[in-house]
């Protein structure tokens, strides 16, 4: 019975097709009106205009579900292009083997020789100079040390964050009853693309550091802003 219902349904569409190729009619006579296809006109009770609908459906779920793939895709891309872009990180260490700056008479700019991580060679080991790639918010982070080499030996470390020679925050001690000491002082702060940001050892000041890396100088991209 299905094999006779699914034959009417498309003996209709063949009919019509042969039709079309082979015009049928005498000459003089009126050409027959097209075959009407039972199934647009009676799809309820037409088991293949529903298979047709269901296989039209399907099509559209397919594409709007591949449409949204693409979108998401698309995005995910984007979101990542954006994350590698806005990679800025460094962290250094004053030296690799003892050393020691100062005391100074002027204030000096720091170069942190020792390199922990550099991501887009935006600090350059040569100037102590971190040169802002990108606009955004930023986490800087600074830690002083230093020995007086004997108790009661005088102790002076005064350091300070610059950015475009203006300092941001400072580490201050000067003090005589201690043999060493240490700070850290840890800041966010919005900077702009070429802003130039250093660590400034004072005057009467010094630092001394070896391979165990008492005082470094960190900092990294939080997020950017356009």
């Amino acid at each position: 019975m299905k094999g006779f219902i699914v034959l009417f349904c498309v003996l209709p569409l063949v009919l019509s097709q042969q039709q079309q190729i082979f015009p049928w009619d005498t000459p003089g006579e009126t050409p027959t009106p097209d075959v009407i296809d039972p199934c647009l006109t009676d799809q309820d009770s037409c088991s293949c205009c529903v298979m047709l609908k269901k296989k039209w459906e399907l099509e559209q779920y397919l594409n709007t579900s591949l449409n949204s793939l693409e979108d998401s895709l698309a995005r995910a891309q984007t979101t990542l292009r954006n994350i590698r872009e806005n990679q800025v990180a460094f962290s250094v260490g004053l030296a690799d083997k003892r050393r020691c700056v100062g005391p100074v008479k002027a204030a000096v700019t720091l170069t942190y020789q020792s390199i922990f991580i550099n991501i887009g060679e935006a600090y350059d080991s040569t100037t102590g100079v971190f040169t802002v790639p990108r606009s955004g918010v930023y986490n800087l982070a600074l830690t002083a040390f230093n020995d007086a080499g004997s108790p009661g030996a005088p102790l002076a470390t005064c350091v300070s964050i610059r950015q475009n020679g203006v300092a941001l925050a400072a580490l201050r001690e000067k003090y005589d009853q201690d043999q060493e000491d240490q700070a850290t002082v840890v800041l966010l702060v919005e900077l702009h693309v070429g802003d130039l940001i250093t660590v400034s050892l004072q005057p009467g000041c010094w630092l001394c550091d070896d391979q165990h890396h008492y005082n470094t100088f960190s900092g990294f991209l939080l997020y950017a802003k356009e």
